[in-house]
């Protein structure tokens, strides 16, 4: 069970990482906040969002999966995939699901378990899918008509005084989204938690998130924030849109609002999804914009293939421990586990992404400069 929960934390930690951008990504690329101090607040208030509420993390603790159908195993098994897709998606550089990577994971090791059957499919359709669908099409809508408003009202300023003023505001509405990610986000890890341990006995079913697991998993998405997910924050920021303050605050109050109110009904939000539809719409919204669709197309498919490639994977991960057997199986692949994190890691200093070269002009490559252009050509 220690290591079911510390494979969860560890799963927490990428999560914060792989998402910072989705807070503080255009903040960054318009200068609004130098990089370390971005991810620093973004961290911060990821911390004071995990208390905020818990409303997601019943959805994934009870209303995904037939808890009495789960093992400490299956979760194990499913936080596998979740991990895997994230690092995967981490290193080519694409704002995928944290969130859609572990329910995958976690859906596909359920059904490995116990069928197809053991799988609240209305709750995933419901509470994972259509959010899915329709949430980054409402906030790209809601940016676009925010840019444009911005744009529109201060148009008798010079650029100067609306940059300016606009990357004051962007200080604000950043913070508001890094609020709202923690709302939301650190809560799946919570309920996943959870889920794992009602299946262990340790609490009753339909029981909420322990305290002790709230701080934990607040503090596991607080640090992994502060760390910061470069290679994303660069493709958010610089690969979709050429982004000026204005449009960055219309994108990030978008984010904020849709985020926020996701979290009020439970649903499992993906914060990727609607950062990502808030950039484009800024975009949109602004007259003579440049908006690079064909990096917009690459991250759509990859979106679609989180849920069904965590899924193989979790599905992967509880078979071949389940066939070891015991808590041996679950050692092992947890070890495996720790090798890939270690090899993507490593593979990553070849092509290094960090707060002195994130905000490079896009070459159409992750990484800036020279090592971009040879990645391109080779």
């Amino acid at each position: 069970m220690a290591l079911v929960v510390v494979t969860a934390l560890g799963f927490d930690f990428t999560n914060g990482f792989h998402d910072t951008g989705n807070a503080m990504a255009t903040s960054i690329a318009t200068g609004a906040l130098p990089p370390r101090i971005a991810v620093a607040i973004s961290g911060v208030l990821n911390l004071v969002g995990a208390f905020l509420s818990t409303a997601v993390a019943a959805t994934i603790a009870s209303g995904l999966v037939e808890t009495h159908l789960v093992t400490p195993t299956v979760v194990f098994a499913g936080l596998v995939g979740g991990i895997l897709w994230n690092l995967t998606t981490w290193y080519l550089g694409i704002p995928s699901s944290s969130s859609h990577a572990l329910i995958g994971g976690v859906v596909g090791s359920t059904i490995a378990a116990a069928g197809g059957h053991a799988v609240q499919w209305h709750g995933v359709v419901s509470k994972v899918i259509l959010p899915a669908v329709l949430s980054p099409v409402i906030a790209g809508v809601i940016a676009a008509i925010g840019t444009y408003l911005v744009y529109r009202i201060s148009r008798n300023l010079t650029d100067d005084a609306r940059g300016r003023g606009f990357r004051y505001g962007q200080i604000g509405s950043a913070s508001l989204v890094s609020l709202a990610h923690g709302t939301n986000d650190a809560q799946k890890t919570m309920g996943v938690i959870t889920l794992a341990l009602i299946a262990n006995g340790s609490l009753a079913a339909g029981s909420k998130a322990p305290i002790w697991v709230i701080v934990c998993c607040a503090v596991a998405i607080s640090a992994g924030t502060y760390i910061g997910g470069w290679r994303v924050i660069r493709a958010l920021g610089k690969g979709l849109v050429e982004i000026e303050a204005p449009q960055g605050m219309a994108a990030e109050s978008s984010s904020a609002a849709v985020i926020l109110l996701s979290s009020s009904f439970g649903y499992s939000l993906s914060t990727t999804h609607v950062a990502t539809g808030s950039i484009l719409g800024s975009g949109v919204g602004k007259k003579g914009a440049e908006v690079r669709w064909s990096v917009a197309g690459r991250m759509a498919t990859a979106w679609v293939l989180t849920l069904p490639s965590a899924a193989i994977v979790g599905a992967a991960a509880f078979k071949a421990s389940h066939g070891i057997g015991g808590e041996t199986g679950v050692a092992v692949i947890f070890v495996i586990l720790a090798l890939a994190g270690a090899g993507f890691y490593l593979r990553s200093r070849g092509g290094k992404v960090d707060p002195s070269n994130v905000n490079a002009e896009w070459t159409g490559s992750i990484v800036p400069g020279p090592a971009g252009l040879a990645a391109q050509t080779a």
